[in-house]
């Protein structure tokens, strides 16, 4: 069962993780609105949703995304949401670079506050309690007395996303949390490293917010396949050979739902299903964080760079990208194996972003952590509604 994202405002889930980051430091009042320009770093859609957010409260916003990121990302941030935007080096796995530029922006201007998708709990703490709970609702609306919520397979990214995994653990004890990464750049699977064109799910380290501890199997997805997968089902060649192999209508009308990382995500469910030999009992869950609409340039490209599309090669895409999945690219984690990927954590977090150690200890041994972490919604409920009271707001609504 893949959750559309294209139906938020943005077109783009991330609008939800975005307000979980902005609205704790509004309430405390870490963020002013008059003064402080909220300040975006990411690889497009997390950005975008804060840029969104920032628009609807009249406060500046500064997005910060590699250069190389679709052009699409770049118009509508700067035509829709009329932030500023700053460009940094590199492509999808470039996130040092993003963090260097916030580190810049710090360290140069007392108006700027940065709302680090990476390292903010806010981002995880709203898909644990949004995207958790809703993809539990809808399992209960589609269950049989047979069905077993078996898997739910996620990009890492910003790591906020893969949280519903930890709230569904609570649920349902025996769910398969299966992260999700590009070949070219497994940073989680061989601690590798390297460009690729799956955008939107960062990579080239592990994000402070992803609770590793909770992670049973990692796959890694050719980023070619999405890239051939994207003409398959956004052509209309492709279209006419998915319908003469007898995919319905509506499933063809549904396919540019997805973008490049849906796509990914589509892929490792398939490894997830083969690796755990998982049957028809067996609910797996993944997210179409955003759709095709954000990467038609992408399609242009590739039209230009291999020519048209055709039904001769909707069918080799098809049988290779899609029907052809193995499991191969694919480990099922172990204690230790959690422990050095968490470990990784360091490098980035302790030695570039002036974590304290003992913080990091922290997340993988106080069992506390993380449930406070998640749990805090709670509480900033309290303090929104206790702001709205103050301010008279609800009054003039």
């Amino acid at each position: 069962i893949l959750m559309v994202g294209k139906w938020f405002p943005t077109g783009a889930h991330k609008v939800g993780a975005a307000y979980g980051c902005l609205a704790p430091r509004i309430i405390t009042g870490e963020f002013d609105p008059d003064y402080h320009k909220a300040v975006w770093p990411s690889t497009g859609n997390y950005c975008r949703g804060g840029a969104f957010d920032s628009k609807i409260m009249d406060t500046e916003a500064i997005a910060i995304l590699p250069e190389e990121m679709s052009r699409e990302r770049f118009e509508w941030l700067r035509d829709e949401a009329e932030a500023t935007v700053i460009a940094t080096p590199g492509s999808e796995s470039n996130v040092k670079e993003i963090y260097d530029k916030c580190w810049e922006l710090r360290e140069t201007r007392d108006d700027v506050v940065i709302f680090n998708q990476f390292d903010e709990f806010g981002n995880a703490a709203w898909h644990y309690n949004i995207t958790g709970s809703a993809i539990e609702e809808i399992y209960d609306l589609v269950k049989t007395d047979k069905s077993q919520l078996a898997a739910y397979v996620s990009a890492t990214g910003s790591a906020g996303t893969i949280a519903a995994g930890d709230y569904l653990r609570t649920k349902f004890p025996f769910l398969k949390v299966v992260a999700s990464e590009a070949l070219q750049c497994p940073t989680i699977l061989r601690n590798g490293f390297g460009a690729h064109r799956i955008e939107g799910i960062g990579d080239k380290h592990i994000p402070w917010i992803h609770n590793v501890k909770n992670t049973d199997a990692v796959t890694a997805i050719d980023d070619e396949d999405t890239m051939r997968l994207l003409r398959l089902f956004n052509e209309k060649e492709g279209h006419e050979y998915l319908k003469s192999i007898g995919v319905s209508d509506e499933t063809i009308k549904n396919l540019p739902l997805m973008g490049i990382s849906s796509i990914g995500n589509l892929l490792s469910a398939i490894k997830t299903a083969k690796y755990f030999e998982m049957n028809a009992d067996d609910v797996i869950f993944t997210v179409a964080t955003d759709s095709s609409a954000m990467y038609l340039s992408r399609i242009d490209e590739l039209r230009k760079e291999r020519g048209n599309y055709s039904e001769l090669q909707a069918a080799k895409d098809y049988e290779k990208c899609l029907a052809g999945q193995v499991t191969d690219n694919m480990r099922e984690l172990n204690y230790q194996d959690r422990r050095a990927i968490h470990n990784l954590k360091y490098f980035t977090w302790v030695e570039q972003q002036a974590k304290d150690i003992h913080d990091l200890e922290a997340l993988w041994y106080d069992r506390s952590v993380w449930d406070t972490m998640f749990h805090q919604v709670q509480r900033w409920d309290e303090l929104i509604t206790e702001f709205n009271e103050r301010t008279g707001l609800l009054k003039i609504l």
